[in-house]
């Protein structure tokens, strides 16, 4: 059995990405579940975000020796000026899928010239690990743009409406309009299988910038 990580979260769907990909380094990742609220700061950046709650959940590691994993992530749309951004949980929450396709809609009938090129986005993750020396930060980035249509069912949170830049050879981020070895062909991580979206997925980048740290 590898280290284990705790990992707080009642997404069950990062739970799986995070065990997929941590099990194959000798990690054995399970779900922390804690029986207090743990709040979220009114902060302009996603990492002080997950620093709070890992300082939170700290008490409440099982085990002392064993180490926990706090990911935070957010939707960023350029033309909403980095909106949902810190606010993605709260936005999926009220608006949703919907109401973000409806909003870039509405803009896009204001100024027609501008169409199309109001849906460039990037996911942000920060992944935040607690070795029991300190806190590690790892980074992710998965740009890409928001799709006209809800599609797929799979994922989770503002994964339907999520289409990402090819990859290029060595899993680079491509720019808009350029084909790449690595491609959803269109379609949101939705649509696409687990193991496919982790080649993209901005929280399987920030894990492995936390990992490559250890």
């Amino acid at each position: 059995m590898g280290k284990k990580i705790w990992f707080l979260t009642g997404n069950l769907g990062k739970v799986k990405e995070a065990k997929q990909h941590l099990q194959k380094l000798g990690y054995d990742v399970e779900q922390l579940v804690v029986d207090v609220e743990i709040t979220e700061p009114q902060a302009d950046n996603i990492k002080a975000v997950a620093e709070a709650k890992i300082t939170q959940a700290l008490p409440h590691l099982p085990n002392e020796n064993d180490m926990l994993l706090v990911e935070d992530a957010g939707l960023f749309i350029e033309h909403l000026n980095g909106f949902p951004g810190v606010y993605s949980a709260y936005a999926l929450n009220t608006i949703g899928c919907n109401g973000v396709l409806k909003l870039l809609a509405h803009l896009e009938s204001e100024d027609p010239v501008m169409n199309g090129q109001m849906r460039s986005a990037e996911f942000q993750a920060v992944a935040a690990l607690w070795t029991g020396e300190g806190i590690l930060f790892g980074n992710g980035i998965c740009p890409g743009w928001i799709s006209q249509k809800i599609d797929g069912e799979g994922g989770f949170g503002f994964d339907p409406i999520f289409i990402p830049f090819d990859l290029d050879a060595i899993g680079k981020p491509l720019a808009p309009g350029n084909y790449g070895e690595t491609s959803t062909h269109g379609a949101t991580f939705a649509a696409v299988e687990l193991d496919k979206k982790q080649l993209f997925s901005h929280r399987m980048r920030a894990l492995n910038d936390l990992i490559s740290q250890l």
